[in-house]
C-alpha cells in the first residue's frame, strides 16, 4: 500500500492543484502535499514485507499488471524524491511564477511520475511512469522558464521523444520473447535471447537511458536545459530526474540483458569517462553558474555509468548511495544559485564577487556544499565516490587513472566559482544587498545537516540497499 500512496498523493493533489486559483493557496497545498508524501516515505524505511507491494489487475489484454515494490534502491530513491520537493517548495517559497496553480500540479504530476517509475515492477508500468515523469517537465520547462525556452525544450523534447521510442521498441521486442507474454520483472529476468537479439536490444534501452542520464555523447540537450528552466524545476530535472536513468540501468538493463552488459562494458566505460574529463574541462570556461553546475552535473552522472558496467557489488553499491548523495548536493547548489539570481540578477562569475561580506551565512552553507560537490572526506559524496573508483580501478587502471584526473578538474572548477562568487572584491558594491529568507536558510540547513550526518556516518544507507545489491549482482553474474 505505500507505493501506491507514494503514487496517488503527489498525483492527486496535482491535479486539484489546477483548479486553485489564488496563488497563496497553490503555493501552500503544493509544500503540504510534498510533506505528507515525505511522511509516508519516511515510514517506508520502517517498513517490510506486503506493505511495500501492491500487485493489481491494470492491462490484462496486454499482460501488464500494476504492479509496484519497494526495496532497498527503491526505499533510497523514493526518499530522495521525497525530501526534495518540500525543500524545494519551501526554498523557493517568495518565487513569483505566472498561473501558479498550473506551475504546482505539474510539479506535483512530475514527482507522482518519478515515484512510479522507482516503484515499478512491470516493465510497460514503468514506461507509463516514465512518459508521466517527462511530460511535465516539457511543460514546466516551455512555459515558465528563460528567453530561450522554446528552441531548448523543443531540443530537449527530441532526444527524449527518441529516446523513449527506442525503449518502446525494445520493450515490445521483449515482451514477445518472454514465455508468458507478460511485462513482469521477474519474467524479463529470464529471457533466453540470441547472441545478436541481447546486443541490439541493449543498445535501444541504453540509449534511452543515457539520454536521460545524461551521458556523452547523449548529453547536449542537458546544459541548455538547465540553463533556461525554472530553478526549482532545474532543481527536479538534475537533483532526481537524471537518477531515472541511472536507476533503469540497475533496475532494468543490466539484470534482463547480462550477457550483453558484460561485453559492451568497455564501449560504455570509455564513452563514460570520457564524458567526465569532457564535461570538466568545459566547466573550466563557463562564466554561468548555472552552466558550470550543469557540466558538473555531466561528470558525476558519468562516473556513475561508468561504475555500473564494472559489475562489482562495489560499484553498484556506491552509485545507490551516490544518486541519493549527489541529489542533495546538487540542490544545495542551486539553492544559493537562485537566491543570488533572483535578488542580484545575474548569475555570471564577471559580475559577482565578495558576497561572502554581504551574506556570510549564505557562504558558509554554499562552501559545504561545494565541498561535498568535490567529494570531501566527512561529506556524503566521499562514500559514493571512494566506491565507485574503487570498483573502476579494479575494472582497468587505465580508465581509473584516467577518470581520477576529473577529481582535480572538479576541484579546479568548484573551488574558482566559491572563490568568484563569495570571496575577493565586492563587485558592484553599491546595488549588492543580500537578504536571504528565513525560509532558505533553514532548508539549505537541512541539506547541510544531511551532507554531514552520511558523510561521517554513512551505515544506515549501506545497509538499507545491500540485500538489493546482493541481488543484482547475482542476476548478472
Amino acid at each position: 500500500m505505500i507505493p501506491v500512496l507514494l503514487i496517488v498523493i503527489p498525483l492527486v493533489t496535482g491535479l486539484i492543484s489546477f483548479f486553485l486559483k489564488e496563488e497563496r493557496s497553490a503555493k501552500a497545498f503544493a509544500l503540504l502535499s510534498s510533506v505528507a508524501t515525505l511522511a509516508v516515505s519516511l515510514i517506508s524505511l520502517f517498513q517490510s514485507g506486503d506493505s511495500l507491494s501492491t500487485d493489481a489487475s491494470w492491462l490484462p489484454m496486454l499482460g501488464s499488471r500494476f504492479s509496484v515494490s519497494l526495496d532497498g534502491m527503491g526505499k533510497i530513491l523514493t526518499l530522495l524524491t521525497a525530501v526534495s520537493f518540500p525543500i524545494i517548495f519551501a526554498a523557493t517559497y517568495n518565487n513569483k511564477y505566472k498561473s501558479p496553480n498550473a506551475f504546482y500540479g505539474f510539479m506535483l504530476l512530475t514527482q507522482a511520475g518519478l515515484m512510479g517509475v522507482f516503484c515499478a515492477m512491470d516493465l510497460f508500468l514503468f514506461y507509463f511512469f516514465w512518459e508521466l515523469a517527462l511530460i511535465p517537465a516539457y511543460f514546466l520547462c516551455s512555459k515558465w522558464g528563460g528567453e530561450k525556452r522554446i528552441p531548448v525544450t523543443f531540443k530537449f523534447f527530441v532526444y527524449t521523444f527518441l529516446g523513449s521510442l527506442l525503449m518502446l521498441v525494445g520493450i515490445l521486442f521483449v515482451y514477445f520473447k518472454t514465455p508468458d507474454h507478460s511485462f513482469a520483472i521477474s519474467s524479463l529476468y529470464n529471457l533466453a535471447l540470441t547472441y545478436g537479439e541481447e546486443s541490439f536490444i541493449f543498445w535501444l534501452f541504453f540509449i534511452a537511458f543515457a539520454i536521460k542520464m545524461p551521458v556523452f555523447p547523449f548529453h547536449t540537450w542537458q546544459p541548455d536545459t538547465y540553463e533556461q528552466a525554472p530553478t526549482a524545476v532545474t532543481m527536479v530535472l538534475s537533483g532526481i530526474m537524471v537518477k531515472m536513468g541511472v536507476f533503469a540501468v540497475i533496475r532494468w538493463l543490466l539484470p534482463m540483458f547480462p550477457g550483453a552488459s558484460e561485453r559492451m562494458a568497455d564501449i560504455v566505460m570509455i564513452l563514460a569517462v570520457t564524458g567526465m574529463i569532457y564535461a570538466s574541462l568545459i566547466a573550466i570556461r563557463q562564466d554561468d553558474m548555472k552552466r558550470l553546475v550543469a557540466y558538473s552535473s555531466i561528470a558525476h552522472i558519468g562516473l556513475m555509468a561508468a561504475s555500473m558496467f564494472t559489475g562489482s557489488a562495489s560499484g553498484i553499491q556506491g552509485v545507490i548511495f551516490q544518486m541519493f548523495a549527489h541529489g542533495i548536493n546538487i540542490i544545495g547548489l542551486w539553492i544559493v544559485i537562485d537566491v543570488i539570481e533572483q535578488q542580484l540578477g545575474t548569475r555570471k562569475f564577471s559580475e559577482l564577487g565578495g558576497l561572502a561580506q554581504k551574506a556570510p551565512v549564505l557562504a558558509i552553507m554554499f562552501v559545504i556544499m561545494s565541498f561535498a560537490n568535490i567529494a570531501l572526506p566527512l561529506t556524503n559524496s566521499f562514500v559514493g565516490e571512494f566506491l565507485m573508483f574503487n570498483s573502476v580501478f579494479n575494472y582497468s587502471i587505465v580508465l581509473g587513472a584516467v577518470a581520477c584526473i576529473s577529481i582535480i578538474l572538479a576541484a579546479v572548477y568548484t573551488l574558482w566559482m566559491v572563490q568568484k562568487v563569495f570571496y575577493g572584491e565586492v563587485a558592484n558594491e553599491d546595488r549588492v544587498v543580500l537578504n536571504v529568507p528565513i525560509n532558505t536558510q533553514l532548508m539549505l540547513a537541512v541539506l547541510v545537516a544531511v551532507v554531514l550526518f552520511f558523510g561521517i556516518y554513512p551505515q544506515p544507507m549501506i545497509n538499507l540497499t545491500s540485500e538489493t545489491v546482493t541481488k543484482i549482482i547475482a542476476q548478472i553474474k
